[in-house]
């Protein structure tokens, strides 16, 4: 299946991280394999209608990243994933975003337990397993 990045135009996140934030949850949940071609520059940005150094920009993070490589004739692929955030950085990033939902939930009258129960629905729904602890 080819790698489908779609945009919002007039929201907080700039084009260049949706397009990464997309690629890592195509690669996370499965809908993206490991040496699937990735769209060239010109042509995501010609699909997507944005200026090329956009997508370069994008591009260039998921290389550091180590999620795309760059393959002699071949363009852009996936790569394997790997694991390259500690655990502790992995729950500085994540922390807050729990912090906000969980604010929210409990705004709108729901519980821990129904909080937990859609969260686990979410997951599941992008493609990941529950913990055998869950």
């Amino acid at each position: 299946m080819a790698l489908r990045i779609k945009i919002q135009t007039g929201c907080d996140t700039p084009i260049y991280r949706q397009i990464v934030d997309q690629v890592h949850l195509a690669a996370a949940t499965g809908t993206a394999k490991p040496g699937e071609a990735v769209p060239s520059i010109r042509g995501l940005a010609e699909q997507l209608v944005v200026n090329p150094n956009t997508v370069a920009k994008a591009y260039a993070e998921l290389r550091n990243e180590g999620l795309i490589e760059s393959q002699q004739g071949r363009g852009m692929t996936l790569c394997d994933r790997r694991e390259v955030l500690t655990d502790s950085e992995r729950m500085r990033r994540v922390r807050p975003l729990l912090s906000d939902l969980a604010k929210q939930a409990v705004m709108l009258g729901f519980n821990a337990q129904e909080l937990s129960r859609m969260l686990k629905d979410e997951c599941k729904a992008l493609g990941q397993r529950p913990s055998k602890g869950a």
